[in-house]
């Protein structure tokens, strides 16, 4: 499996936590040194370990928001 680079540049608040701890976050996050976009996923304490999650461009998370 291909190594992925990731650096959390803000971390813009937890959504929910679960009972084995993770939880839920949107962050601002860069991706293999690209620049950084909206994230929302699952994250172990340590944020050592990932969930699925979603990944949103500037762009994105506005038409998500018009939507909402």
């Amino acid at each position: 499996m291909a190594s992925i680079d990731y650096e959390i540049v803000e971390k813009l608040g937890v959504l929910s936590t679960n009972a084995r701890g993770w939880s839920k976050e949107l962050n601002r996050i860069s991706w293999n040194g690209r620049d950084p976009k909206l994230d929302i996923r699952d994250w172990s304490e340590d944020h050592e370990k990932m969930g699925k999650g979603i990944t949103l461009t500037d762009e994105e998370a506005e038409q998500l928001k018009k939507l909402l």
